[in-house]
């Protein structure tokens, strides 16, 4: 089990966090949830998870700061972090805007971004390629 990557999920929506666990977990993932910027914050230094993957919108400290901030500590820097995000529109075509994504991720210092709003299976294959 020790081998199974871990993933730190980081979100103020308790029904997607609910969500995402089963998923990544049915999917052979160790899966660990915060549902605050401060909170994931605190899990990263104790866990050290393998990803994490981190809601850009959230109460009290957003995902930029969280990610600074975890950037920002030599214990917990090299940790790799992908944005969760409800923004943008889903459909393929519409390139401009994961362009812009893509460049805040990368800009940002995380590895990338996942659309919430995606199929499952798709976010799980995206999860297992950040791996």
């Amino acid at each position: 089990m020790a081998d199974q990557p871990l993933i730190l999920i980081v979100d103020d929506e308790l029904s997607f966090l609910e969500i995402f666990r089963a998923k990544l977990s049915e999917a052979g993932f160790r899966v660990e949830t915060a549902s605050s910027g401060r909170e994931g914050i605190e899990k990263a230094k104790t866990l050290k998870p393998n990803l994490i993957l981190l809601d850009v919108k959230m109460p009290e400290i957003s995902g930029a700061e969280v990610l600074f901030k975890i950037k920002e500590d030599p214990a917990i820097k090299d940790i790799d972090v992908v944005f969760l995000t409800n923004f943008g529109d889903p459909r393929a075509e519409i390139a401009e805007t994961q362009d812009v994504e893509v460049k805040f991720s990368k800009e940002s210092g995380a590895k990338g971004y996942l659309r919430k709003t995606d199929d499952l299976d798709l976010i799980v294959a995206q999860v297992k390629s950040f791996l």
